[in-house]
């Protein structure tokens, strides 16, 4: 098998090019009315490095807690900016939403991306009270995966409030990734590869666990989503019907979406 070809998404989604730029357009329109409504806080640090911030919207009431999402792009691409309007359902429900951005490979390993989003998460529980869901799509939903394994920095008072993580078509085993042409970027090693790979920690937080995936996706991306599934006991997996890789977020911009009440209802 070539694994290049397995884990390509962009060739085989039609007009795959057109949908970046459309993200970050329909984000920017995103943040400039929530300015408006002095719903959103951009920018805020949550350790020293320059995309160690997240963006943090508030509903019009108080929050009912707080949803962070982690953004993919193969731990290479996007930040933050890229997806704020992902936040819109989210926040119709009266959740609060914090985005956070990550330093890129191959500037860091992705040990170290996954030491940042932990970093991130406990900050943001500084600063909004309540339950807190985690999710993240392709690459971020490895990096939310990640958390639910006890060996992450998430501070123990702050696992307490998580109620569920729902990981967005991840990858959560990243053994295959080390005989790619990204892992010159990756810089994975067999040690390395197999701690921050999310079905090989037994030594778990037992956080419920909804694993989305797409029924149009790259059979390695569905492998990936039952592979976890399948090795945790408080995981349960949901193939949303006629969804690729790109467009499975798309519920997060709608309240009573699946994705949204799977988020934030449980259901």
């Amino acid at each position: 098998m070539n694994l290049d070809i397995a884990y390509a998404n962009a060739e085989f989604i039609p007009n795959a090019g057109d949908y970046p730029p459309r993200w970050a357009k329909q984000a920017q329109n995103f943040r400039d009315a929530s300015k408006e409504l002095r719903q959103t806080r951009l920018g805020l640090p949550y350790a020293a490095g320059a995309r160690n911030q997240f963006d943090l919207f508030f509903p019009d009431d108080a929050p009912q807690g707080v949803v962070v999402f982690v953004h993919g792009g193969y731990w290479r691409r996007f930040d933050r900016s890229d997806w704020s309007h992902f936040a819109a359902g989210l926040i119709a429900r009266g959740w609060a939403v914090a985005m956070p951005s990550y330093t890129l490979a191959p500037q860091v390993r992705i040990r170290d991306i996954t030491k940042e989003v932990a970093r991130a998460i406990n900050v943001v529980a500084s600063m909004v009270a309540g339950p807190m869901v985690l999710t993240g799509h392709s690459a971020g939903g490895h990096l939310v995966a990640r958390m639910n394994c006890a060996d992450t920095e998430v501070q123990s008072h702050v696992a307490g409030r998580i109620k569920r993580i729902v990981p967005i078509s991840p990858v959560s085993d990243l053994r295959p990734l080390e005989h790619t042409e990204m892992n010159a970027d990756f810089r994975l090693d067999a040690s390395e590869a197999a701690a921050e790979s999310p079905v090989l920690h037994g030594h778990r937080r037992g956080i419920e666990t909804k694993v989305w995936v797409g029924a149009e996706e790259r059979p390695a991306f569905l492998d990936q989503a039952r592979w976890l599934a399948d090795a945790w006991d408080e995981a349960e997996l949901h193939i949303a019907p006629g969804c690729h890789h790109f467009d499975v977020i798309d519920g997060l911009q709608t309240p009573q979406s699946t994705l949204v009440r799977a988020l934030v209802d449980g259901l």
